[in-house]
């Protein structure tokens, strides 16, 4: 239902990988305006695939942070050009692609603060930035700065105490650290850095922003239990890094009024709230409403899990960030890289390509698959960091092969029951109220998804996560303005449209995945082991 002529609206920005995205809802949480621009075939200047540039060395991935300043004028432009009334704007907040670093020039402050509304954004800041090229998510060129920093803090299992994650080579602090090294003239000429996030949230402030907690939490910076940069990290990182940061903030905070140059050029009301920006990953999970219990998967090209958790446990893999809507609370991360191409393959070779045939398989096998325990590693995993096939019987023994029907439960169990190990080691609980929310590809799968409810021994529910980030970031708009009277983000979007029941979870399978989850810990050593030799 379309909003009343002058309700108030709330924006949410998404700068992902790809694209820059935009979503207004109203009060009633009402999508009432959707619109993008994308990098490769609408900025084509800039000679990006995909949104990056891949480097010679295979290794290096960069944006032109240009690109993201003149995609977010032709996003404006759309919007005016649509008739979209600004004026009835009364807070925006947004996300950016995890991790991703700007630098700003010495000078930029100012040049910010006098913005000429004649002229677009992207005119007056192309001298604002000591990297043109920002590194982003995908770089993992900077192992020699991540092996320092790891052993300054004492360690990688203290790092992650500390930060919530080990040293991951696309993490911020890694590559502010590789910056400074090996481009020593560029860093001595910066005078801020920023997240992506919050790089956006200073486009439309007119100033620097400051990083959230929960964005602030993938830099391998930030001490997640106080909420503060981190001595020993930042130390190890670059000196007097704290100030190049600038103080990080509640992921609720409001920041202040949109600039002036916004006002006269687009019209925005002088009144309308900038909310603090967090990262993609923090604002789907505001997107998604997940709650304490609540697990989300993705059943992708990777299955990636995210976690409400109330005591985390930071550990060798995944990623534990500061909850972006609860300020006590903490979200965790774990990402699968052997997702849905690997349930393909073994749809292709079990079940001549039908995923009927793959379903009707779960369907006549029973829970626990009669013992039978598998580990599928097309690819070198994430978590845990090993390959290959490796088949165990009832008496963890190794086989070679199986029938049809048992390779695919037991790829199908053997993938969800180390999801849920890994997420169980990082703090996760199942508890009485626990909701497993599917989205992906897979997700469409009703037998997959029951083996899901099975091994979490919890009730599933599809969700679409295609706007997830971008709404995500219009209800934390929405609630940073209620933020300070104590209202909760849950209470404030319990009115969105709820997530579909599909599967509840069979009453005898708490007793058999329980017992299987134990055996399953064991036989991964066993092939972590034989990974190593």
């Amino acid at each position: 239902m379309a909003a009343e002529p002058d309700s108030p609206l709330y924006l949410g920005l998404d700068f992902s990988t790809q694209q820059l995205k935009v979503v207004a809802i109203d009060g009633g949480l009402s999508v009432v305006h959707q619109d993008s621009v994308q990098f490769d075939s609408e900025l084509p200047e800039f000679r990006t695939r995909g949104g990056v540039h891949i480097h010679p060395d295979g290794l290096t991935v960069t944006s032109p942070v240009l690109m993201w300043v003149k995609a977010l004028d032709l996003l404006l432009d759309k919007m005016k050009t649509a008739g979209f009334d600004f004026a009835r704007v009364q807070a925006l907040s947004g996300s950016g692609q995890q991790h991703g670093a700007v630098f700003w020039k010495k000078g930029a402050a100012r040049t910010l603060a006098q913005l000429d509304p004649g002229q677009n954004l992207h005119q007056q800041l192309q001298d604002s930035f000591s990297v043109q090229d920002s590194p982003v998510w995908m770089d993992s060129s900077s192992r020699q700065q991540c092996d320092a920093l790891q052993q300054a803090a004492g360690g990688a299992l203290r790092l992650a105490a500390i930060t919530g994650s080990t040293a991951y080579e696309r993490f911020t602090g890694n590559q502010i650290s590789k910056v400074r090294q090996t481009r020593p003239a560029q860093f001595q000429d910066t005078e801020r850095i920023s997240l992506v996030s919050s790089f956006g949230a200073s486009l439309f402030l007119g100033g620097y922003a400051a990083i959230d907690y929960s964005d602030g939490s993938g830099m391998n910076l930030l001490d997640i239990r106080d909420r503060k940069w981190s001595r020993i990290c930042l130390e190890a990182t670059a000196p007097d890094l704290d100030q190049l940061l600038g103080a990080p903030c509640p992921s609720t905070a409001v920041l202040g009024p949109v600039s002036s140059y916004l006002v006269q050029r687009c019209g925005f009301s002088g009144s309308c709230r900038v909310v603090a920006f967090t990262g993609d990953n923090p604002a789907s999970l505001a997107g998604m409403r997940l709650q304490q219990g609540d697990l989300a998967v993705s059943l992708g090209t990777s299955d990636t899990l995210f976690l409400w958790l109330q005591q985390p446990r930071p550990a060798l893999e995944g990623h534990v960030f500061c909850n972006p809507v609860e300020l006590q609370a903490f979200m965790a991360l774990l990402c699968f890289k052997n997702g849905s191409l690997t349930r393909e393959r073994v749809r292709d070779r079990c079940c001549a390509g039908s995923w009927d045939r793959f379903s009707d398989a779960l369907r006549r096998t029973p829970l626990g698959n009669h013992g039978n325990i598998g580990f599928y590693f097309d690819t070198l995993e994430i978590t845990p960091p090993a390959v290959g096939l490796h088949r165990f019987d009832s008496s963890d023994s190794e086989v070679s092969r199986w029938r049809p029907e048992v390779e695919v439960r037991a790829l199908v169990e053997g993938q969800f029951l180390s999801r849920r190990l890994h997420a169980e080691r990082l703090g996760y609980a199942v508890e009485s109220g626990t909701r497993v929310l599917a989205t992906g590809g897979a997700s469409a799968n009703r037998q997959i998804l029951q083996v899901l409810a099975d091994v979490f021994n919890a009730p599933v529910y599809t969700i679409d996560l295609s706007d997830s980030a971008c709404l995500g970031s219009a209800y934390r708009a929405l609630h940073g303005l209620a933020a300070g009277s104590g209202v909760s983000f849950l209470d404030l979007v319990r009115n969105a449209p709820e997530p579909q029941l599909v599967c509840s979870p069979h009453p005898a399978a708490q007793r058999v995945y329980d017992q299987m989850l134990q055996r399953l810990a064991r036989l991964e050593q066993k092939v972590l082991e034989k990974s190593r030799a």
